[in-house]
């Protein structure tokens, strides 16, 4: 396992793209580790070593999402980082925002997983082009990945690019991407003390969305519970109701896009 995150090591295969813009992305941020065998403590490495190799990982990390963020900036594209935990809606909310987006504005998606291109099948549906970054075990997006992503899009002038990052609310809040924002994606199905129980991933937020609104009735969640809870953690984070599915909201957040896109990218 990865000592950064917990995810997957290393690996040396090739990348390989397919026809439909899909690109199997080995996890690169991680080590190689030699076979455990009996006592795991005994071959441990100190912890000075693996501190410092985290902070090597990261650092290296950062500097391919600076050089992402000026790519993305030269080419006047803005980029939001989509996070949250599996299951929160966020395919779901980017097909709506394919339909109803407009303005002159084009949608364009990274679309992470560990495997399948379910997600990015139904992005390419709705109008959107999408590359597929599969990670395997990995279990966030990493700067290099978004990188060769990068290289499939058009990246048109004042195109919206979202990088819709695999579900996990711990460790895709450890590693910049090169991204303008982030956005997490909370749902009421997931309980209302999401942000103090993930406090990195709500503290990095520029906006948390509150979405499945149309499923209050039946689920036990406060909604003002919950925006205490992210109040406390990102006093400076917008959190915005909606229902992808029913669209309640959604126009609130195709707002927040297009003045992102104005301000953001320019």
């Amino acid at each position: 396992m990865c000592t950064t995150c917990g995810c997957s090591g290393h690996t040396h295969e090739p990348h390989h793209h397919d026809h439909e813009g899909h690109v199997h992305a080995p996890h690169e941020h991680g080590l190689e580790h030699a076979p455990r065998h009996g006592n795991d403590h005994e071959h441990a490495p100190p912890a000075a070593n693996v501190i410092r190799l985290e902070q090597q990982i990261l650092a290296r990390n950062d500097e391919q999402a600076q050089r992402n963020r000026r790519r993305l900036a030269v080419q006047q594209v803005l980029a939001l980082n989509l996070m949250s935990a599996p299951g929160a809606g966020k395919t779901t909310l980017l097909e709506r925002t394919v339909r109803e987006l407009g303005g002159g504005h084009t949608l364009q998606v990274i679309e992470g997983d560990q495997a399948t291109d379910y997600d990015a099948r139904r992005l390419r549906e709705a109008g959107c082009p999408v590359v597929q970054l599969n990670t395997g075990t990995g279990c966030h997006l990493d700067a290099s990945m978004v990188d060769r992503g990068l290289d499939q899009l058009p990246l048109a002038a004042g195109s919206i690019l979202v990088i819709e990052n695999i579900g996990n609310l711990v460790c895709p809040a450890l590693f910049d991407l090169g991204e303008h924002a982030r956005v997490v994606v909370a749902a009421v199905t997931d309980g209302d003390d999401k942000p103090v129980k993930y406090p990195h991933m709500f503290r990095a937020a520029t906006l948390i969305v509150l979405n499945k609104m149309d499923l209050l009735p039946y689920v036990t969640f406060d909604t003002d519970r919950f925006q205490a809870f992210a109040r406390q953690i990102n006093p400076g984070a917008t959190v915005l109701p909606l229902s992808a599915i029913r669209g309640d909201g959604v126009d609130a957040w195709i707002g927040w896009l297009r003045e992102q896109a104005r301000n953001g990218a320019a």
